[in-house]
């Protein structure tokens, strides 16, 4: 079975949302190949800027941003995750999509793109940033990240996937798609993607 993810890496329930698959896959008894999709939150972010998500939040949405993330944050914390936006930076998350491609190109984009999520909503770090997105590369093993975000390379692969995500009807992420026949939006409970997955199953070809 092939299970295509669309998410952005500054999205806190696409980190839930995964949590949530993996804990549905671990009672699934059949080999699943799950590929992570690129997509933009917020694709007119400028580029090279980073703020205190708080602070960008507030600019976006006004009003009491610590009240909106506190429910999240209680339900990442019930599938392991502890979110800090104390420390959090809003950034544009295109290079950091570019590097998961390339990772991919080297079997680890999963790999990456479970990193970039923790290192953004969990431990604070700055993912636009070439210095710090090369150490967290070199942390699972990608090689020659530098040379990729110096450059344009990958950048017709993300525009890619965010333009197929558009066609397929996501709105918004995480979006969820098993071997193109089922789609499951946002971090929904694990029943609901354990029932997804039982229904592609008997919908695929014996």
């Amino acid at each position: 079975m092939k299970i295509e993810v669309w998410s952005d890496i500054v999205c806190p329930w696409c980190y839930i949302g995964k949590r949530r698959l993996e804990s549905a896959l671990a009672d699934f008894d059949h080999a699943v190949d799950v590929e992570w999709r690129s997509f933009q939150l917020d694709p007119t972010f400028p580029r090279g800027t980073s703020i205190p998500v708080y602070e960008g939040l507030a600019q976006k949405f006004g009003g009491d941003v610590r009240e909106m993330t506190e429910r999240v944050t209680e339900l990442a914390a019930v599938e392991g995750l502890h979110y800090d936006y104390d420390h959090a930076v809003m950034v544009n998350t295109f290079d950091a999509h570019r590097l998961t491609h390339h990772a991919k190109a080297q079997g680890l984009g999963g790999e990456m793109h479970e990193r970039l999520m923790r290192a953004q909503l969990v431990e604070g770090e700055t993912v636009n940033d070439v210095d710090t997105l090369v150490r967290l590369s070199e942390d699972i093993g990608v090689e020659g990240a530098r040379d990729v975000l110096t450059g344009d390379r990958y950048t017709s692969d993300v525009e890619a996937d965010i333009r197929e995500a558009r066609l397929l009807g996501a709105t918004g992420v995480p979006f969820f798609v098993l071997d193109r026949k089922y789609g499951v939006s946002g971090a929904q409970p694990v029943e609901v993607f354990a029932s997804a997955l039982r229904q592609a199953l008997e919908a695929s070809p014996a």
